[in-house]
């Protein structure tokens, strides 16, 4: 079973930027990260998780949730088996626990990474 390991939450305020990674947990048997989609999803205080974004194997394809678009962008490094989220213009409906996954129900997520926005 995979687990992965989220990272890079932080306090922010409106306007600004981070960016969240995501590891293999060094516990995970064998996972062919470079075979699998990759998602990220969140989930805001007192509401279920929701997707915000995924990208291809290779990286060419990104698909992100409405509100999101044009903020935020995902990526990968497979030789480092790590999924980024770049985050621009954070706003405080974006404050959240941000997961990833290797696929959208949130198989193998982790603790996530808490983002708190904030003046």
């Amino acid at each position: 079973q995979v687990q992965l390991v989220e990272s890079g939450g932080d306090l922010v305020q409106p306007g600004g930027s981070l960016t969240l990674s995501c590891t293999v947990s060094p516990f995970t048997s064998e996972f062919a990260f470079s075979r699998h989609w990759m998602y990220w999803l969140r989930q805001a205080p007192g509401q279920g998780v929701e997707w915000v974004s995924s990208i291809d194997t290779g990286g060419d394809k990104t698909y992100y949730e409405d509100s999101v678009k044009g903020r935020f962008t995902i990526s990968r490094d497979n030789a480092k088996k790590t999924l980024y989220l770049q985050m621009n213009s954070l706003k405080y409906e974006d404050a959240a626990v941000y997961y990833c996954a290797k696929d959208a129900a949130g198989t193998g997520r982790g603790r996530g990474t808490q983002v708190i926005v904030s003046s």
